[in-house]
Formats: C-alpha cells, sequence, structure tokens
C-alpha cells in the first residue's frame, strides 16, 4: 500500500491532499480552514485534517 501527502505551500492556494495506491482520498485547501483568500501559508491545519479523518 502506497501512501502520499501532497503538499503545496508558500505560493497562492497552498493545500494538501492524500493519495492512498494512486486513488485521490481528499484533497483540502487552506484557506477553507483560515479564511484567507488565496492563503500561501504552510497547511497545517489541511493536513492535520487529512491525517485524522483518514484513522
Amino acid at each position: 500500500m502506497i501512501k502520499i501527502l501532497g503538499i503545496s505551500a508558500f505560493f497562492h492556494d497552498s493545500s494538501a491532499a492524500l493519495i492512498i495506491d494512486g486513488e485521490i482520498i481528499n484533497a483540502v485547501q487552506e484557506e477553507r480552514f483560515t479564511r484567507i483568500k488565496h492563503d500561501p501559508s504552510f497547511p497545517t491545519k489541511s493536513i492535520t485534517l487529512l491525517i485524522l479523518a483518514k484513522k
């Protein structure tokens, strides 16, 4: 089983995605949590959601 956590950060619309065996399980943009349009920060909240939701 191959698990990939894709992270896009420090540019507009930072986000994170969880891929397992080539299938996209979930993908989230950080601005959904921070409510800052085009949030460029590291997607800590997005990563936390992906990890906790998969457990």
